[in-house]
């Protein structure tokens, strides 16, 4: 399965288990682009490349499991298609590519800016984010 195939099955997840969640879907990010398009969506994201591909819009008071909640400011994921490697088989402690580095760099710059910012290998795992996540689990 292709990630823009995974996008669009979170997107219909969302519209129909959360319809009153608002959401952003980063389309060009899975879509092969010119040189010229690539540059131009670059300079539009700021520079960054390894922007999230999914952004929903709810804060949320989540519950870690201790006596106190903590309140966030929405959710981003990084979609990666069912399989994906995200960190080195022989070596767990280290990211799977200098992308996927650049992407968890990123990830913890929102974490610290207080958001929840996650990677989902596949669908199942995308679904149990947003679920925790909006049902105030993690």
């Amino acid at each position: 399965m292709k990630e823009e195939v995974l996008q669009q099955q979170v997107a219909d997840y969302l519209r129909l288990q959360y319809p009153k969640v608002i959401f952003h879907s980063d389309f060009g990010s899975g879509t092969k682009l010119t040189m010229g398009q690539a540059v131009r969506q670059k300079r539009l994201n700021g520079g960054r490349r390894a922007w999230p591909d999914m952004f929903i819009a709810e804060p949320m008071e989540v519950d870690f499991g201790q006596p106190s909640w903590r309140r966030y400011a929405g959710l981003f994921i990084e979609l990666k298609k069912a399989g994906t490697r995200i960190v080195k088989a022989r070596k767990p402690d280290e990211w799977a590519s200098d992308h996927i580095a650049e992407q968890a760099d990123l990830l913890r710059k929102l974490r610290d800016k207080g958001y929840v910012a996650e990677f989902a290998v596949g669908f199942d795992e995308a679904k149990q984010i947003i679920d925790n996540y909006l049902g105030g689990k993690r």
